[in-house]
């Protein structure tokens, strides 16, 4: 069998002589290119982060304008409730809304205030008992959100 040959790093072309000039070059090259790439590479960042936050709105469902509004853990959940008290608010426009739809959107707004509070009071929870938390929130905002749709008769 034959063996293989280690190669020396004379061989690769990396030697301590070529690595010391390498630093010399870039000690000189860096502070001379590095004002140039810098509003290139803030303008890089500000796109991402623009993106990144059109990513976010879109996936909770949001105007871009309302997204620092729903952060933390729960934001979906703020999102959702905020979406269900805005339908509920049209609930009560209504002109064919009937006294127990208001009576049911009054209600149902006032349980909204108190699953707004319980997904804020999560955050600050342990992981097991935040998502437990956050289950809970989640089923009741089911069912208010299945009621609403059905005297909206979809």
């Amino acid at each position: 069998m034959a063996r293989k040959k280690t190669k020396t790093p004379a061989e690769t072309g990396i030697t301590p002589k070529k690595a010391k000039n390498a630093v010399a070059v870039a000690k000189i090259v860096v502070p001379a290119v590095a004002p140039a790439l810098a509003p290139l590479a803030v303008k890089a960042a500000s796109a991402v982060r623009d993106a990144y936050d059109h990513y976010q709105a879109r996936r909770l469902g949001v105007p871009i304008d309302q997204l620092s509004e729903f952060t933390g853990r729960g934001a979906h959940l703020l999102a959702r409730i905020a979406g269900t008290s805005e339908a509920l608010a049209e609930v009560r426009k209504a002109e064919r809304a009937s006294d127990d739809d208001v009576r049911f959107a009054n209600d149902s707004q006032a349980t909204l205030e108190q699953l707004t509070a319980a997904v804020r009071a999560a955050e600050r929870m342990p992981g097991a008992r935040r998502k437990a938390a956050h289950q809970a929130v989640a089923a009741e905002l089911e069912r208010i959100e299945g009621q609403l749709l059905k005297r909206l008769g979809v």
